[in-house]
C-alpha cells in the first residue's frame, strides 16, 4: 500500500492567528498526513481558548497515517518567549524562521512532500536585526530556488509578479527585459509542470497607466517590455500585452488567459483579493519544492479571539496535496 502524502505546515508568527489557524484544520479531514511544525504548547492554548477538541501527538517519522480530524501531528519546535497573543516580540523571530527552514529542509530531503506556510510578521523579524524581505525570498535561498515568482490563484484566477515586496519608488529600475523573461520563463515552466497545462497563455501587463500610451505616459513599454515579449514569443511562450492594467482582468481579457502578469505587488493582487479573499492561495514558482500559502497576513487583532477564517489555508493544503500528487 502506498504511503499517504506528507504535508508539512508552518505554524508561523505565534502571536498572530497561526497556531489557532492549526488548531482550527486539525479539525478538518485531508487525504495526506498533515505535520504541522511549531510550539505544542502555544496550539494546545489556542485550541483550550476556542473550545476545539484537540489530542497533540509528536511527529513520528516512521508514521504513514491519514490525517484523522480532531488530532494534530507536531514536529515540536519550542518558542523562545512566552507568548501573549496579539503582542509581537522580536525574541521569537528566530524561531519563526526555524520553522521555515525545517520545513523547507525537510521537503528538500524527501521527508515532506511540500510545505504550507501560515502568516508571519516580516516587521517584528527586521526589528529583531535579522534581515527578511518575505517567505518567497527565503525559501529561494534556502532551497536554492532558480528564481522565486509569487503567483496567488484563486478558482477563477491566478495573478503573478514580476517584482513583490519592492517600494513603489524602486520599481521602475528593477523591472529589466531580462527579468521580465526569466520571471516569465518559469511561469510558463511551472504551469505546465506543475499545473499540467499544455500551452499556457500569460496575460502581461503594462508598467503604466494605459500600457504608457505609445510613450507619452512612459516608456518602459516601448523599451523594456515588448522587446521581453518578443523574445518569449520566439521561444514559443504564449504571451499578449502590454496590455493597460485597467483592463486586463476584464472578463473578456481573462477569458484568453491562464495567468496575468502584474509588474508589482499592488498592480495584481487587489483585484484577486477582492475576487477572492479567504479563497485565495499563495504559490511559490521556480522553486526545487512545492510552496502554498495564505492569502492574508498575522491578523494579531484576531488571535485568540475565535473570529477567524481558516478557509484559505485549507485551500492551500489542498493544493499542496494536489500538487504533490502530479
Amino acid at each position: 500500500m502506498t504511503a499517504p502524502l506528507r504535508i508539512a505546515i508552518t505554524s508561523g508568527e505565534p502571536a498572530g492567528i497561526g497556531p489557532d489557524l492549526c488548531a482550527m484544520i486539525a479539525q478538518k479531514e485531508f487525504n495526506a498526513e498533515i505535520v504541522v511544525i511549531g510550539d505544542p504548547d502555544v496550539i494546545q492554548e489556542r485550541a483550550e481558548q476556542r473550545k476545539l477538541p484537540l489530542v497533540i501527538q509528536a511527529f513520528n517519522s516512521e508514521s504513514t497515517e491519514t490525517h484523522q480530524p480532531g488530532s494534530l501531528k507536531v514536529l515540536p519546535l519550542p518558542v523562545f518567549t512566552k507568548v501573549i497573543c496579539g503582542q509581537l516580540d522580536s525574541s521569537n523571530a528566530q524561531y519563526v524562521l526555524s520553522l521555515l527552514d525545517t520545513a523547507c529542509h525537510g521537503c528538500m530531503n524527501g521527508l515532506f512532500d511540500a510545505m504550507v506556510t501560515a502568516p508571519l510578521h516580516k516587521g517584528v523579524i527586521n526589528d529583531s536585526g535579522l534581515s527578511f524581505t518575505g517567505h518567497t525570498e527565503y525559501l529561494a535561498d534556502e532551497s536554492g530556488g532558480d528564481h522565486p515568482v509569487m503567483m496567488l490563484a484563486t478558482p477563477h484566477l491566478r495573478v503573478a509578479l514580476v517584482t513583490t515586496h519592492a517600494p513603489l519608488s524602486a520599481i521602475p529600475a528593477m523591472i529589466t527585459e531580462d527579468l521580465i523573461v526569466e520571471v516569465t520563463r518559469i511561469i510558463d515552466h511551472d504551469l505546465r509542470s506543475r499545473f499540467k497545462l499544455k500551452n499556457p497563455k500569460i496575460a502581461v501587463c503594462g508598467l503604466n497607466p494605459h500600457a504608457g500610451e505609445g510613450g507619452h505616459l512612459g516608456t518602459e513599454e516601448i523599451e523594456t517590455i515588448i522587446p521581453a515579449l518578443e523574445k518569449l514569443s520566439a521561444r514559443g511562450i504564449h504571451v499578449r500585452g502590454p496590455l493597460p492594467a485597467d483592463t486586463a482582468f476584464t472578463p473578456h481579457q481573462l477569458e484568453q488567459s491562464d495567468v496575468v502578469l502584474a509588474m508589482y505587488h499592488d498592480q495584481g493582487l487587489p483585484v484577486l483579493k477582492h475576487q477572492g479573499f479567504g479563497d485565495a492561495v499563495n504559490i511559490t514558482l521556480g522553486l526545487p519544492i512545492i510552496r502554498t500559502s495564505v492569502d492574508h497576513g498575522t491578523a494579531l487583532d484576531l488571535a485568540g479571539t475565535g473570529k477567524i477564517d481558516d478557509g484559505s489555508l485549507q485551500t492551500a493544503i489542498n493544493l499542496a496535496i494536489e500538487m504533490a500528487h502530479e
